[in-house]
């Protein structure tokens, strides 16, 4: 692609060249990152952050870890950067990369589906409908799909068999909704064992008392708390999981204007906040340095200010900076393109 290799990542991207040794740092921290098993990939609707997902996520493919792809954005765009059909399974896209894209109304569908089935085990007849009806409301509720697509999350983390997994997520609002739920979920399910093992004990008390009339004290297994137990186990190991730093780094893609940065200083403190370690800022669309139209030039100017910006608000975090391409890039070799200047140690003329 005509262009890109001059603006290979650099610690400042509007100097005309950058010193190698005041580069390698800035990189070797963000490619340190992105090795770690999980993955993410987050920002404001329109920055970008679909094709860097995939571009890292090929990159550690090629790099010889077996890696997963995962987009939770409804707008479903990885099929689109990655040039492949995918949907809610892995799909092998390319050596030693599977891609995956789950829809939320699908999984809030298994979701409940599953649930059913397991209440109505442990549920008498006479209140099949009742149940029923209650799970169908519980489905058209507030947060339902939110539930399901977090319950779905958590059994990528701890069943897909790849050493890496990247996470495509939503925008930044869909995103922080999904990673507050592993506290709202736990407790959630704390709850509702707690209540599931009231009831239990008070029919366990009835029984013993019928039974003893009866001659009867039977009891067996009960699949609901054994369900309830296991998730909230589940979710418990996703919520250490996403808050180690030796596991997880969050990445935040940002275009160098006022509301994608001030969004994404939000989301980034909301996300520090609950102990997810940031593995850093990539601004992308960078303007060239240099340009003899007018418009682009009066452009060029508030960008810089947002460039300092960005540099003032995010310098706790290691930041890269991409080049505005001529067009998106499409496929393994484009996306490969797109890496190689987040690992660049010099900037060339």
């Amino acid at each position: 692609m005509s262009g890109i290799s001059a603006w290979a990542c650099q610690s400042r991207p509007r100097e005309a060249s950058v010193a190698a040794d005041s580069v390698r740092p800035l990189v070797e921290s963000l490619r340190e990152a992105m090795r770690r098993p999980l993955v993410f990939f987050g920002g404001k609707g329109g920055v970008g952050k679909t094709t860097l997902a995939a571009a890292a996520a090929l990159e550690s493919a090629r790099e010889g870890t077996s890696t997963l792809l995962v987009s939770t954005d409804p707008a479903h765009s990885t099929s689109d950067v990655l040039g492949a059909g995918l949907g809610p399974e892995p799909t092998e896209v390319a050596a030693n990369l599977s891609a995956m894209e789950l829809d939320p109304s699908t999984a809030a569908e298994h979701y409940m589906a599953e649930v059913k089935g397991r209440i109505a085990d442990a549920t008498p007849p006479r209140l099949a409908a009742e149940v029923e009806r209650q799970m169908d409301v519980a489905r058209a509720s507030p947060g339902a799909e939110e539930a399901a697509l977090f319950d779905r999350f958590t059994r990528i983390i701890e069943e897909e068999p790849f050493p890496r997994i990247v996470f495509d997520t939503a925008p930044s609002g869909h995103t922080l909704r999904l990673l507050s739920l592993p506290e709202l979920m736990t407790a959630w399910m704390e709850g509702l064992v707690a209540q599931r093992r009231k009831v239990r004990t008070l029919g366990r008390m009835w029984r013993n008392a019928a039974g003893a009339a009866a001659g009867s004290t039977g009891e067996g297994r009960d699949a609901v708390l054994e369900a309830l137990e296991e998730r909230r186990a589940r979710f418990e190991r996703t919520r250490g999981a996403l808050r180690d730093p030796g596991r997880t780094a969050f990445f935040f893609v940002v275009v160098a204007e006022r509301l994608p940065v001030l969004e994404t200083h939000r989301v980034i403190r909301a996300i520090s906040g609950r102990g997810i370690p940031v593995g850093g800022v990539i601004v992308n669309q960078v303007l060239p340095s240099s340009t003899t139209d007018p418009f682009l030039f009066r452009r060029k100017q508030r960008e810089a200010a947002q460039l300092d910006d960005i540099e003032a608000r995010f310098g706790a975090w290691s930041v890269g900076y991409l080049p505005l391409l001529e067009r998106d890039p499409v496929g393994p070799d484009e996306l490969g393109s797109l890496l190689r200047l987040l690992r660049a140690n010099r900037t060339e003329d």
